[in-house]
């Protein structure tokens, strides 16, 4: 069974997990740029955490469903609908046959997701089915969705699987276990951070960089109203493997925050990296938004993410208990 794609939306890709393990391939890890909201949707769904869902940038699709089924949306407000009903974002429903799960422009955030029971049946490349547009690999031709797609639907073997019992009461994932989206993200600093001018370092983390236009899943591009960031002496490091959340400060300097689609490796000055906490905040940030680092230190980032992935394994057993 299927999904017809009526509108697809303006970026509406199939994502999972990325493919971890290939970067000395000089293959990008990808995936999700909002892993946690991608890992709630599919558990809401009844999923393993890292099956392949879709992922909607701004403006989401228009979906048709040949089959009934259950489905589940975190991450940014779109305005869900089922057959015309609203479906709030962080809730899970079920799609009789041949109904409309319909969407808009994003309300606030920047990245839907949407996850159906059993995952799409899509072929895995290294690993993952994750889109990685620029090398065409991976999703639906390694491409954005267009309209008059056709996504083919895993079986399901157990379509009640987290309905019944315990899980059937959680519907929903209650605001306290959604990501916390801000206007605030944790820097670790890197001993870059120390070597710009000293207004330079002041402006880093007192005041609110803006999102640039020019911001994609490879990154995200800061810009502010008043002096560039410069360095107090000329530093050029060896190129060397960055990581999702590396705050790199290339000539011009205009911080990037470099996220799901990276490159493998970066030779630009390294101001920190974004605490792992903090990614689903930067995935969700849109053009113009205002956004500010604020440092963290490496134990209270470790501190910080356990404690999160602790919480996604109790939800885990909750939503996924059998009957």
């Amino acid at each position: 069974m299927s999904v017809l794609v009526e509108q697809p939306g303006v970026l509406t890709t199939v994502q999972d997990l990325g493919r971890p393990g290939h970067q000395h391939e000089g293959v990008p890890v990808g995936g999700a740029m909002d892993d946690v909201a991608l890992r709630l949707a599919n558990l809401l769904a009844g999923n393993d955490p890292g099956a392949a869902a879709l992922e909607a940038t701004l403006v989401g699709p228009t979906l048709r469903f040949a089959r009934a089924t259950r489905i589940a949306v975190t991450g940014a407000d779109v305005g869900w609908t089922v057959d015309g009903r609203p479906l709030p974002p962080w809730h899970a429903a079920t799609v009789p046959a041949g109904g409309v799960v319909a969407s808009g422009a994003a309300r606030a955030g920047c990245r839907a997701y949407l996850a159906v029971a059993g995952g799409f049946d899509l072929p895995a490349v290294l690993g993952a089915r994750a889109t990685y547009a620029p090398a065409a690999m991976g999703g639906l031709a390694g491409r954005a969705l267009r309209k008059g797609d056709v996504l083919p639907l895993a079986a399901d073997p157990d379509l009640g699987r987290g309905q019944a019992g315990a899980a059937g009461a959680a519907r929903a994932i209650a605001p306290s276990a959604r990501p916390r989206y801000g206007e605030t993200v944790r820097i670790i600093l890197a001993p870059a951070a120390a070597a710009l001018v000293p207004d330079a370092r002041a402006r880093l983390l007192e005041r609110a960089f803006r999102v640039s236009p020019n911001s994609d899943r490879m990154g995200v591009r800061l810009e502010h109203d008043g002096e560039p960031l410069y360095l107090a002496a000329h530093f050029e490091p060896l190129s060397a493997g960055v990581a999702m959340g590396t705050v790199q400060l290339p000539s011009g300097g205009a911080p990037i925050i470099l996220m799901a689609d990276r490159q493998t490796t970066g030779g630009y000055p390294r101001l920190g990296e974004i605490a792992t906490i903090d990614h689903p905040v930067v995935a969700q940030l849109r053009p113009g938004d205002r956004v500010r680092l604020a440092p963290v230190s490496l134990p209270d980032a470790q501190r910080l993410y356990l404690a999160r992935e602790r919480e996604l394994v109790r939800l885990a057993r909750v939503l996924l208990a059998p009957r």
